[in-house]
């Protein structure tokens, strides 16, 4: 129950992120390339420090190979700032609420890519996640009338590429992760992204005009959404295996439909509802399953 509690504390603070950057996507119309280059850059200063403090001169480790150097890499260019983009875009031209359960389907990208990859036969449960969270999705997004998109295409479009990345965010460091502190990881993954958004957009150049509700809003992304959100899943795990904890990761959409219907003014049908509870119910058959195919 310890390990459940600081998974859905985790989780819950991603939700609440999420709605936070709508707000600053949409109300406070903050450029993308801005917005991620102060929120990577400064995310990854401070989880650097976090694993400095934890673990000295051992946060250089991962620099200790080539291979080790290129996965990391990797993980920086095609999870993190992909990720990062293709979400905060998806939220730009939507809804949080909808870019949430988009984001959410990246277990089902996982196992198609092991599938694809790895020529995997499906289990029975795969298919059945695959028809309910499609059906969830097509609800979701289109109320049920297939001739209107309760969010616009390009919307629709990002966030399922949010979906995608989210996935190699996952995949792509598990290696490197099982040799390392995640903090670190994370903190050297993020310090990398944060200095290629620079390079691309530096954080001096088209600043926006600097208000107490901009600085407040975006500490609350970084804070909130990155270092608290991911310490409380590590310690989470302390209690809980991942499999447990990651069926959990379903009160982050719950939590930002709610704050978006209270403070984003959003308004949602009961398929649409209904809909992101089929996504919800599929990848936690997904997941559920995997974990250990001996229940199927």
């Amino acid at each position: 129950m310890k390990g459940i509690m600081w998974a859905m504390l985790a989780s819950t603070l991603w939700g609440i992120s999420g709605t936070v950057m709508q707000f600053v996507s949409q109300n406070q119309a903050i450029p993308a390339d801005w917005f991620l280059s102060v929120r990577t850059l400064s995310a990854g200063i401070i989880l650097l420090a976090i694993g400095a403090i934890q673990h000295g001169k051992g946060i250089f480790k991962v620099f200790q190979s080539w291979q080790s150097i290129a996965q990391l890499v990797a993980y920086a260019i095609f999870g993190l700032m992909a990720n990062m983009y293709t979400f905060y875009i998806s939220i730009e031209k939507g809804t949080a609420a909808a870019a949430t359960i988009l984001q959410y389907l990246s277990p089902l990208f996982i196992v198609l890519g092991t599938l694809v990859f790895k020529k995997e036969l499906p289990l029975r449960t795969d298919l059945i996640a695959f028809g309910v969270s499609l059906l969830g999705v097509f609800l979701a997004i289109t109320r049920g009338n297939i001739h209107e998109l309760a969010i616009p295409t390009d919307a629709l479009i990002w966030g399922i590429l949010s979906g995608v990345t989210a996935a190699l965010y996952v995949v792509l460091p598990r290696k490197i992760v099982s040799e390392n502190s995640p903090v670190v990881i994370l903190g050297w993954g993020t310090l990398i992204a944060g200095f290629l958004f620079n390079i691309y957009h530096p954080i001096w150049v088209g600043a926006p005009k600097i208000t107490p509700t901009l600085v407040t809003s975006i500490g609350a992304i970084v804070l909130i959404g990155t270092i608290f959100a991911f310490l409380s899943l590590l310690h989470s795990l302390q209690y809980a295996p991942s499999a447990v904890v990651s069926i959990v990761d379903a009160v982050q959409p719950v939590v930002t439909f709610i704050l978006s219907i209270i403070f984003l003014n959003l308004k949602v049908s009961f398929i649409e509802i209904l809909g992101s509870i089929l996504v919800v119910v599929a990848i936690y058959i997904l997941q559920r399953y995997r974990s250990d195919p001996s229940l199927e």
